[in-house]
């Protein structure tokens, strides 16, 4: 295959990814159909399927790529500079809070379609997973360094860490009550520190 042939390949993949972002944030997640995507990307419906060989293969690899244009591995690094259980519950907070107005286009379409679109449950789902790794590590470190509040397991507090993190919540204060993003993520450390991390007292 030739060079030229491989970055043409690639940049049709890339419109396909495009597409389908702007198409799921402009329909809410409704009705986003293969054909639809071909359409707006200005190939065939065979030629979405070539790069994609399944829908939920298509949604899946487009979080990934919102993901990359919205620099999350950049993101990501705040972990890195966390040495303790409660830095890492902070980082985690800090993270997503700061994330989600970046993400909230494609995440409402999905939470939107989630009943009826097997292949945005599928994307939602490993989008989450992603979430869930971050909760668990931090409750991990807590519970190693023995400062997990007693009344928790550690499954538990994952659960209710991510519960706590919900979009529907970050809704609520951000756009329902008017909360800026730098109250909504101090607020949240504070709520968190306060239900996790063991009192010295």
């Amino acid at each position: 295959m030739s060079s030229h042939t491989k970055k043409s390949q690639t940049d049709t993949r890339t419109r396909i990814l495009e597409a389908t972002w702007r198409l799921l944030e402009k329909r809410r997640g409704q009705g986003v159909r293969m054909s639809d995507i071909a359409k707006a990307t200005g190939v065939s419906r065979q030629a979405v399927y070539l790069h994609f060989a399944t829908r939920s293969e298509l949604m899946i690899a487009t979080t990934k790529y919102v993901d990359e244009i919205k620099g999350l591995e950049e993101r990501l690094k705040i972990f890195q500079a966390a040495q303790t259980g409660p830095e890492l519950l902070d980082a985690v907070v800090e993270f997503w809070g700061n994330y989600i107005p970046e993400i909230y286009g494609i995440a409402k379409a999905m939470l939107s379609a989630l009943d009826s679109d097997e292949a945005m449950a599928a994307a939602w789902s490993n989008c989450m997973g992603e979430l869930q790794g971050a909760c668990q590590h931090a409750v991990d470190a807590l519970a190693h360094e023995k400062r997990l509040a007693p009344e928790w397991s550690q499954k538990d507090a994952v659960d209710m860490f991510m519960t706590t993190l919900s979009i529907h919540n970050w809704e609520q204060l951000t756009m329902e009550r008017g909360w800026s993003s730098a109250q909504y993520v101090a607020g949240m450390k504070t709520l968190l520190r306060r239900c996790f991390v063991k009192s010295e007292g």
